[in-house]
């Protein structure tokens, strides 16, 4: 099961991430990296860096353990899911209003020129937050039946969108093209959303939108750990949004060769440390609510043994390919030669925490499938304020490589408190055979 899981959602994740790349081939070459790529990626980023923290981390983190203990399972998420849709409307309820000053808040760097242009892109853009909430709390019931395949798959939709939207836009000016980008994402959504409702309705699972009255106290559970997965997952997402917020002091190109490189980056890590676990997350947390331990260290030790080796080999090939890969990728059109060495550094300095990333994320299953999510959140808040320190150390001499090796630094600290808070003892146990 825990293999064909994986095998399942690798697939989706890697036929996404082809015509992510796709994208990406078609967005350097139409847009380059220049201002008009920039304000597209920062207001891209924000949704991103929200629908990361609140929608797939943190509460697939919370809500998956707290469904399996809820008495009342159809209450219990049909309230939930009530509750947190409301409050993420009226958040881009408000960004929308204030999209201006939103805008300077996570770019500083930007003139007011530059913002006034990027300010309704951050507003457009926004409204994809609700939507893939909508996709994650459905994604959360249908993993917990053990379903990866359509939410795996399903990210392709998002991509094909945004293809789409270069192609019929790729002869208008720069400018209008950013719009039909963030149009695209929004199109995107909504079609995620229409797949994900008619795999829950196959599993008969629409009857969890009844909202009828719920237990208090499975409610308040849920939130005390959502709380803290929020705490938790934001932290490597600030960390790319330090970068960017960092990178727009520095020369205009500086967040695209970051933007680029870290989407090479997150192939590997997506394909098969996320991969791994997500189709881990659900048996672990099972195994641990029936009192299984021995169960929940054999998935752990099962996936960390095969993730070792998947990311090791995908490291050795990306640091020394990566002048090559990066201009495979993306060097046509607007996207020249330098930027292609720019990029490929900013690669190799990202890859070389890739093995860390990806086992840190396995072990601090166990930490959530526990409840632990304000202990997790703990270390990440550790590891990130290493992050800030490393980068305004690194960014001066080295400038956006020097963000990329703040970033995977504090990915090895990362890694070391996870496993501490794990057990030293019992980590080096776990695999001495």
């Amino acid at each position: 099961m825990l293999i064909k899981s994986i095998f399942t959602n690798s697939s989706g994740i890697l036929f996404s991430r082809i015509l992510g790349f796709i994208r990406d081939l078609l967005t350097a070459s139409i847009l380059g990296a220049n201002i008009y790529s920039d304000i597209f990626f920062v207001a891209f980023k924000l949704p991103n860096l929200f629908r990361r923290i609140f929608a797939e981390g943190a509460f697939t983190q919370a809500f998956i353990p707290a469904y399996a203990k809820a008495k009342y399972k159809i209450r219990f998420s049909s309230i939930i899911f009530l509750q947190l849709i409301g409050f993420l409307i009226v958040l881009s309820l408000f960004v929308t209003l204030f999209s201006g000053l939103i805008t300077k808040a996570i770019a500083l760097g930007f003139d007011e020129k530059t913002i006034n242009l990027a300010a309704p892109l951050v507003s457009i853009n926004f409204y994809y937050l609700p939507l893939i909430f909508i996709v994650t709390f459905m994604a959360a019931l249908l993993q917990y039946k053990n379903h990866f395949a359509t939410t795996a798959f399903s990210t392709a939709l998002l991509n094909l969108s945004l293809i789409a939207a270069l192609l019929i836009s790729k002869n208008l000016d720069k400018y209008e093209i950013t719009f039909y980008l963030s149009y695209g994402v929004l199109i995107g959504g909504i079609f995620q959303v229409i797949v994900h409702l008619i795999a829950i309705k196959k599993k008969n699972l629409l009857k969890v939108f009844t909202f009828k009255k719920h237990e208090k106290k499975e409610e308040n559970r849920f939130y005390k750990s959502f709380i803290g997965a929020t705490i938790g997952s934001s932290t490597a997402h600030i960390s790319a949004f330090l970068d960017t917020w960092l990178a727009s002091f520095l020369v205009t190109g500086s967040i695209s060769y970051l933007y680029y490189a870290n989407r090479v980056f997150q192939l590997p890590l997506a394909l098969f440390a996320i991969a791994t676990s997500t189709a881990l997350f659900p048996m672990v947390a099972k195994a641990i609510k029936n009192k299984d331990e021995q169960r929940a260290l054999y998935l752990l030790k099962k996936s960390t043994v095969i993730l070792f080796f998947l990311l090791f080999i995908a490291t050795l090939i990306g640091i020394v390919f990566n002048n090559f890969i990066i201009y495979v990728l993306f060097e046509r059109g607007a996207f020249n030669s330098v930027d292609t060495q720019n990029t490929a550094l900013i690669l190799t300095m990202y890859l070389i925490g890739l093995i860390p990333f990806g086992i840190a994320k396995i072990f601090s299953l166990w930490l959530y499938s526990h409840e632990k999510q304000f202990i997790a959140a703990k270390i990440s808040m550790k590891a990130l304020a290493f992050n800030i320190i490393f980068s305004l150390i690194l960014i001066v001499p080295y400038k956006a490589a020097g963000l990329a090796l703040a970033s995977t630094l504090s990915g090895f600290i990362l890694f070391y408190l996870t496993i501490k808070e794990f057990g030293l003892i019992k980590f080096f146990n776990l695999f001495k055979n």
